[in-house]
C-alpha cells in the first residue's frame, strides 16, 4: 500500500460524491462523532452558528450547496481509484469562522485547517501529497502565503485532524506564533 501512488483531485462537482462516499465512510471510520461535520466547521460564523446544535443532514446539504457554487475548497486523495483522504485548503476570506481574528494578511492568506485520512492509509505519504498539492493550489490562486494550525499535544489521530506539527516543518512551514492553548500557527510563503 505504502507504494500504491497517489493521485490528488481538487474538490469540485465532479468529485462531489467521492467526497461524500468518503466522509460517510473511511474518513470517519474509527472516529464516528466527527462524521457529521462534512468538513463545515470552518466555513461558518460561530458567532451565528451554534456548532453543537447542527447535524450531519444540515452540514452535509451545506457541503453539497457550498461544492457546487464553488465555495468550499479542498483536495481528495485516491489510490487505487478509491478515496483515501482529504485536505480542506481554501483562501482565508473563504472560510466565516476566522471572521474575528483580524490579520493583515487576511486577503494574502490561504487556510490548510483539515486532514483526514483513511485508517489503513495513514504514515504512508498521503498527508504530504495533500499538502503539497495544497500550497500548490492556493498559490495558483495568487495567495502568499499558506497558513495552519496544527496542535502538537495532540493524542490521537482524530485530535491531529488539522495535520501534525511535523508535517507542516518538514514541508518548509515556520512557527508564526503559539496560542495560549497550544496551538502553533504556522506559515509558507508561496511567492
Amino acid at each position: 500500500m505504502s507504494g500504491a501512488v497517489i493521485e490528488i483531485r481538487r474538490l469540485a462537482p465532479a468529485t462531489r460524491d467521492d467526497f461524500l462516499q468518503f466522509m460517510e465512510g473511511a474518513a470517519f471510520a474509527d472516529n464516528p462523532k466527527w462524521r457529521s461535520c462534512y468538513c463545515q466547521f470552518l466555513y461558518v460564523d460561530h458567532d451565528r452558528v451554534v456548532w453543537a446544535q447542527r447535524g450531519a443532514e444540515e452540514n452535509r446539504a451545506a457541503a453539497c450547496e457550498r461544492i457546487a457554487c464553488g465555495s468550499m475548497q479542498g483536495l481528495l486523495a485516491y489510490r487505487d481509484g478509491a478515496v483515501v483522504g482529504w485536505c480542506n485548503a481554501a483562501p482565508r476570506a473563504m472560510l466565516d469562522a476566522f471572521a474575528n481574528e483580524p490579520d493583515p494578511d487576511a486577503d494574502r492568506l490561504g487556510q490548510v485547517t483539515c486532514f483526514v485520512v483513511a485508517r489503513e492509509h495513514r504514515r504512508s505519504g498521503v498527508a504530504t501529497a495533500l499538502l503539497d498539492a495544497a500550497c500548490g493550489q492556493l498559490r495558483e490562486q495568487g495567495l502568499a502565503i499558506a497558513e495552519a494550525t496544527p496542535r502538537p499535544q495532540a493524542k490521537t489521530d482524530a485530535d491531529q485532524h488539522y495535520g501534525p506539527l511535523a508535517l507542516y516543518l518538514a514541508a518548509g512551514f515556520e512557527k508564526h506564533r503559539e496560542e495560549a492553548d497550544g496551538t502553533v500557527v504556522v506559515r509558507r510563503r508561496l511567492e
